[in-house]
Formats: structure tokens, C-alpha cells, sequence
């Protein structure tokens, strides 16, 4: 009788092989590994100065001194700049989110796709993830700037989904949001996931983030200290007590 064979697992969508990453002579990321799956929510966590933003910008190609190995969607990414990975199908959100004053909302939105090769489906697109933000579905026409700061952070999370990227880095979105809407945010990334949108989270809310993670990577001091299933970290306080605490 024959065996069944193994089924091998599917390459990660993202694969950082020994990355380490310096600002001047500060050597902030340390030799880290991490890799996320195609449909995953991965969150990176740690206290401030940990080196999470960083590992964000060097995966973006925003930060130029680093060593090690990025790979994407099958493609080392090497020194390619920020707009080639976005081409490859990268997104990332910064923390500061980047909205662009004077514009409208459904301009900030237009702004998505003005280096996309489908800048043809900006009208269609626009109303596609509209429909999936029904706050700036109401505010199109509204200054982006004169919205809160919790519609902001969701323009720009919608901004970056307008390319129907593979994947999205997102850096701290909850960051100075009311508590209403954290909860409309993390609703939303509930959704994006049973879509099947892939995501690496940086996040100081340990509970939220966790909640609608896969796994989670635990930075302290450029070094990456732990990494398990989100259920267990979520369930672990000793372990969020001595590396997450703000």
C-alpha cells in the first residue's frame, strides 16, 4: 500500500531572513526572522523603541541600511526602492498617515492609485472601497484633513487598499483613536481578513490586536524574544507584562 505523501505548506507571502537595520550607528533591528502567510493578520509587538516601525520601513524599502534577506510574493526585493515593492503588491500605512492637506477625501483616495497601472478603475475603485467605509463613504466630498482623527486613520488604511495590494503593513492605526472608533477599526480588519487580505500589525493595544491576529512576533530591543499563536500570547499576561507594557 502506498503512503500518502506529505503535503508541504505554502511558501510565506513574506519572508525577513537574518534583517537587521540601522539609523546613523544605531543598530535598531538585530538579526530577526519573521515570515506571514497569504490571509494571515501577523502582529509585531514590544515596547517603544523596540524596533517594530523600523522593521516596517526597512520591509518597505524606506530604509536603505540594513542586511539580510526580504522576500515577496516570490521576489527578493533586494535595494528595490519603496515604489517597486508597491508594485509587487506591498502597501503600508505609516503612523503619521500621511494625508494630504486640501484634498478631499475621494482626492486622498485618488492619490492611491496615481502610481498604479490601473489608474483607469480609479472611479470604480473609489466607489468599491467607499462602500467598505461607510465614514468617508458620507464625508467624499468633505476636506480630509477636517475630519477626525480615527477617519483619518481610516482613509488611509482605504487609500491603501485602493491598489488591491497582497499584503498590508500597517503602524500603530489605532494610535490617539476614541475608543469607538478602535472598535469600528478592528471590526473592519476582521472583515479584511475573512476577505482574505493579508496584514503585518504593529500595535500597542495587545488585547485588540491579538484578538484579530493569527500570530504575533515579540521585538524587545531589536531582537525578536518570542513568537507563537496570537490565542496563546493573548493568554500568556507574564509574557505581555514583561515585553508589551507601554
Amino acid at each position: 500500500m502506498n503512503a500518502t505523501p506529505a503535503v508541504s505548506p505554502s511558501p510565506p507571502l513574506l519572508q525577513v531572513r537574518e534583517l537587521s537595520a540601522w539609523y546613523d550607528r544605531s543598530h535598531v533591528v538585530q538579526g530577526i526572522d519573521l515570515e506571514v502567510h497569504q490571509g494571515e493578520i501577523v502582529t509585531l509587538m514590544g515596547r517603544n523603541g523596540a524596533g517594530k516601525t523600523t522593521t516596517l520601513r526597512t520591509i518597505m524599502g524606506l530604509l536603505t541600511r540594513f542586511s539580510g534577506a526580504i522576500t515577496f510574493a516570490d521576489h527578493s526585493l533586494g535595494l528595490a526602492p519603496a515604489h517597486a515593492r508597491f508594485h509587487h503588491g506591498l502597501a503600508y500605512v505609516p503612523e503619521d498617515r500621511r494625508i494630504v492637506p486640501g484634498l478631499t477625501v475621494r482626492e486622498n483616495l485618488a492619490l492611491g492609485l496615481i502610481a498604479s497601472t490601473r489608474r483607469a478603475e480609479t472611479e470604480a475603485m473609489i466607489e468599491e472601497i467607499a462602500a467598505t467605509f461607510p465614514r468617508l463613504k458620507e464625508r467624499l466630498g468633505q476636506e480630509a484633513t477636517s475630519m477626525s482623527g480615527g477617519e483619518q486613520q481610516m482613509l488611509a488604511i482605504a487609500r491603501a487598499m485602493m491598489a488591491k495590494p497582497q499584503m498590508i503593513l500597517l503602524d500603530e492605526p489605532s494610535e490617539g483613536i476614541m475608543p469607538v472608533l478602535v472598535d469600528e477599526m478592528f471590526e473592519l480588519f476582521a472583515r479584511m481578513k475573512a476577505q482574505g487580505t493579508t496584514m503585518l500589525l504593529v500595535e500597542q493595544n495587545v488585547e485588540r490586536a491579538l484578538g484579530v491576529s493569527d500570530r504575533a512576533y515579540i521585538l524587545d530591543q531589536g531582537r525578536i524574544v518570542h513568537h507563537g499563536s496570537a490565542a496563546a500570547l493573548l493568554a500568556d499576561e507574564a509574557i505581555q507584562s514583561k515585553y508589551c507594557a507601554v
